[in-house]
């Protein structure tokens, strides 16, 4: 005991050992040294035991290798996945399957393996046409879109499987029945909504809006928009965040879907005045020409919907009767005297025969006298009106006007892409990406003969350019008195290539394309290079 070593407490060199744990005991304060009984074991996993450790197990009370703790872990992650997911017992299963089957039943830890689960429930769902947006899986295991699509690319050519298109009417469907922002809604309106928005899904599929563009978004968009019209009051910033999609990409669906509208109600007889700030007032209209437009058979060569007759004024003249601020009774006091004073002009037996209206003095007081009452009670309901004539204008309700929508057309239930492109919705579109490139091959026109005519007034001076507004205002001096010259340049670096191209012979249609970095490389950097 005297040639231990001191007590970490007391430092005195009175340590004994314990007789049942084996650990040093100081005798003096009975305090017990920490790491005083450490063993060497050798022979690796399978060694001798320990006192508090066994060297191979998982921990105190577990029995399990590494192995089967790793298995049983990923089952676990699996199985809270597809609670989450909100996946069958039976789909759980299938992924279960599959992803035994492509570790060769021995799954993984790690950051990928989240990612490959979520993968695998994607394709088992994809697989047999059941919607389950890429957005959501991947908030769920925690990485973004691209990473998540690797991993479905792998495992999709690992099986080698051909995924099905997506089908942006289902999930339009499974997102207005779980959103919930739509929880509260009634089932019958929910039903309308659903109606109306696969009409516009599969008029955004004609009209190439979806074309190469994330679905979510613009189902997105679409929600918002026959919420609006349901009087559905939803805010895009919730719909954004319930479908896991960004707030700024809705928002351009939407002023998208909008101005397709707007160009489709120009055929109405009031169309010049609609605009993307009223179009929602409008809609119940516009949507109403486009159900009538698309249940016409207009398969016939030469044949369009001007040969159907259909009655504009009786159409309008129903809604505008709805009390809802627009009309006010026709009901006038010239009305009140008519049936007062009706006089049969077809028959000349009045003025033959006046002794036929023989009428009492006291019959035609209480005559006159009623008839002044309800002139009097016309004239004061009219002044009325026209006084609240803008009240009840702001008072209009869209959900006087639900008796629009008749669900009719074919375009109101799921339909074949080619079905879809052969149905007349009033207005034939072409991709918001091309009509894009279209305007800005335009600028690039306007750009180069712009620069053509600076290049050709500074090599050839003499040369009178009148007739062109110059985008340079050379030395423009406001007074004679002024010694500073001002110069307006509305140039920017295009302008400059533009020039330069020219300059190097490359000709104008492959400007127009736009390919800059190529085209200086081959025309002006490799001139020199043999």
């Amino acid at each position: 005991m005297e040639g231990s070593r001191p007590c970490k407490s007391c430092r005195n060199r009175t340590l004994v050992p314990d007789d049942v744990t084996g650990n040093m005991v100081c005798a003096s304060c009975g305090v017990v040294q920490d790491f005083d009984n450490f063993q060497a074991h050798i022979g690796g996993v399978t060694g001798e035991a320990g006192t508090y450790v066994r060297v191979g197990t998982v921990g105190s009370g577990s029995v399990r290798n590494y192995k089967e703790n790793k298995i049983f872990e990923a089952q676990k992650l699996i199985e809270d996945f597809m609670f989450k997911l909100g996946l069958s017992g039976s789909k759980s299963h299938e992924v279960k399957l599959l992803v035994e089957k492509i570790t060769d039943a021995e799954y993984g830890q790690g950051k990928w393996f989240p990612v490959f689960v979520g993968a695998c429930a994607y394709v088992v769902m994809r697989k047999d046409q059941k919607m389950l947006p890429i957005v959501e899986v991947a908030d769920l295991v925690g990485c973004d879109v691209y990473e998540l699509g690797r991993m479905i690319s792998r495992v999709v050519d690992f099986i080698d499987l051909k995924l099905p298109e997506f089908d942006i009417v289902k999930s339009f469907e499974r997102s207005i029945k779980s959103c919930p922002s739509f929880g509260k809604v009634p089932e019958d309106v929910v039903q309308r909504m659903l109606q109306q928005g696969v009409f516009l899904i599969q008029c955004l599929i004609k009209w190439f809006v979806t074309t190469g563009r994330k679905p979510m978004p613009v189902v997105a968009a679409v929600l918002l928009f026959v919420g609006e019209l349901n009087q559905v009051h939803v805010k895009i910033e919730d719909l954004a965040k319930e479908l896991h999609v960004a707030v700024i990409t809705c928002r351009r669906r939407y002023k998208e879907l909008l101005e397709r509208l707007v160009a489709v109600a120009k055929a109405l007889p009031w169309g010049k005045d609609v605009t993307v700030k009223n179009i929602v007032k409008n809609a119940p209209f516009v949507i109403q020409y486009m159900e009538m437009k698309s249940t016409t058979n207009c398969t016939r060569k030469g044949e369009s919907f001007e040969d159907v007759q259909y009655d504009m004024e009786g159409l309008v003249g129903d809604c505008l009767s709805k009390e809802i601020g627009y009309r006010f009774d026709s009901y006038t006091a010239e009305d009140s005297s008519s049936q007062y004073f009706e006089v049969d002009h077809a028959s000349n037996s009045s003025s033959d025969y006046p002794d036929k209206f023989q009428i009492s003095p006291e019959s035609l007081t209480m005559i006159y006298s009623n008839f002044l009452d309800e002139v009097s009670l016309v004239k004061a309901t009219e002044e009325i009106g026209i006084g609240n004539k803008r009240k009840r204008r702001k008072m209009f309700d869209l959900q006087a006007c639900t008796d629009w929508w008749l669900g009719k057309s074919d375009l109101s239930k799921k339909l074949l892409l080619k079905q879809i492109l052969e149905k007349d919705v009033g207005l034939d579109a072409m991709p918001p990406s091309f009509d894009k490139a279209c305007l800005v091959r335009g600028k690039r026109q306007e750009k180069i003969k712009a620069a053509k005519l600076r290049i050709q007034r500074i090599m050839h001076p003499g040369i009178a350019t009148s007739g062109y507004s110059n985008d340079i205002c050379l030395f423009d001096t406001e007074k004679s008195e002024k010694k500073r010259k001002k110069m307006k340049v509305d140039m920017d670096w295009e302008d400059l290539i533009i020039e330069t191209l020219l300059l190097h012979n490359v000709k104008e249609e492959e400007i127009e394309n736009g390919h800059y970095n190529v085209l200086l490389a081959l025309h002006v950097f490799d001139d020199g290079i043999a």
